[in-house]
């Protein structure tokens, strides 16, 4: 007899299959990344009420099949399902980008309990709080070191140049390369897009964790150039589009 195991999850995103079923992603804090099979959800009105859409908390019952990637969903209890959080386009932006994010840095049935804490202290952020650039940043360099995927910000990636020494250098941000490159350093990568000073220190206090000003105002091209170096090196690391990424620009203009 196959063991049922129960972890606490977030539904990350569900499809149908077939006429009755869905496949399922969740991340939970046991198992990492899984997807399995609901059979019946389509079409039941009893079991899996509600608890397999996006955002969702659950508390997750499933079996391993063998010979099978798939699991087999028996139960997805709610827990919460951040209710208030969808109750506004601007924070269903927010929570569908952190969401695809997540699901696209994070590889399957890899345990990886601070992903989980993170990913779901996001979304209680953004049921209770107000979504900013400074969230959105921070949950991303965060989320990049918790992957193992963290950028170089502090120097040069190639000469070791340090950043805060050298003011007068003008920095380029490599996603191939993983960090910042001086002036010299980038000649030959095309792809490197120019970082101000004033970006790369919101970014590296945001990385650090160090709190910035209540009421940080940054000019738009600032913004838009920490937008271009976080997006582009996520969307590097990541195997397909992020289609969240177009509606979310739409909201995250302000600090």
């Amino acid at each position: 007899m196959r063991a049922n195991h129960v972890t606490a999850a977030i539904v990350l995103r569900n499809r149908p299959y077939g006429e009755s079923d869905k496949i399922v992603s969740f991340l939970t804090d046991k198992f990492g990344k899984l997807t399995g099979i609901a059979k019946g959800a389509l079409r039941s009105r009893r079991r899996f009420v509600n608890s397999l859409e996006p955002f969702s908390l659950v508390n997750l019952r499933f079996q391993d099949p063998p010979h099978s990637n798939l699991a087999f969903i028996i139960a997805a209890d709610l827990v919460n399902s951040y209710r208030h959080l969808q109750t506004s386009l601007e924070r269903i932006a927010y929570a569908s980008y952190v969401i695809e994010i997540t699901d696209g840095l994070v590889p399957e049935r890899e345990e990886n309990q601070a992903v989980f804490d993170h990913l779901q202290a996001g979304l209680k952020y953004l049921e209770e709080g107000q979504p900013s650039l400074r969230f959105l940043t921070s949950f991303e360099l965060k989320l990049l070191r918790l992957v193992g995927y963290q950028p170089i910000l502090e120097a040069c990636k190639k000469c070791r140049l340090d950043h805060f020494r050298s003011s007068h250098v003008q920095w380029r941000f490599s996603p191939i390369n993983g960090g910042l490159l001086c002036e010299d350093c980038a000649r030959v990568h095309k792809e490197a897009i120019p970082l101000s000073t004033a970006a790369i220190d919101v970014m590296v206090a945001l990385q650090a964790e160090n709190s910035l000003p209540a009421q940080l105002s940054l000019p738009a091209s600032v913004v838009q150039e920490i937008r271009s170096a976080t997006l582009g090196f996520i969307q590097y690391h990541v195997d397909r589009e992020i289609k969240s990424a177009p509606f979310l620009s739409t909201f995250s203009s302000g600090c």
